[in-house]
């Protein structure tokens, strides 16, 4: 189980990054949103798009849920 975030900052392609708590790239606590402790992304990219409808997972800590 791990924590989640999502950016409030909108990537070049106007995705919304869904990062976990110990992820190298997770953003500042001012430039973040907690989503909530799951055991995988997809439900953490799930919550994300409630507030960000183009959210994604990170490449380096949510693989699974990346997408180009």
């Amino acid at each position: 189980m791990k924590n989640y975030y999502v950016n409030k900052n909108e990537q070049l392609n106007k995705d919304h990054e869904v990062h976990t708590s110990d992820c190298v790239y997770v953003p500042t606590p001012l430039n973040r949103v907690y989503l909530g402790i799951f055991s995988e992304c997809k439900p953490a990219v799930a919550e994300a798009k409630k507030t960000y409808t183009k959210s994604n997972g990170c490449k380096t800590c949510c693989p699974d849920c990346h997408t180009s």
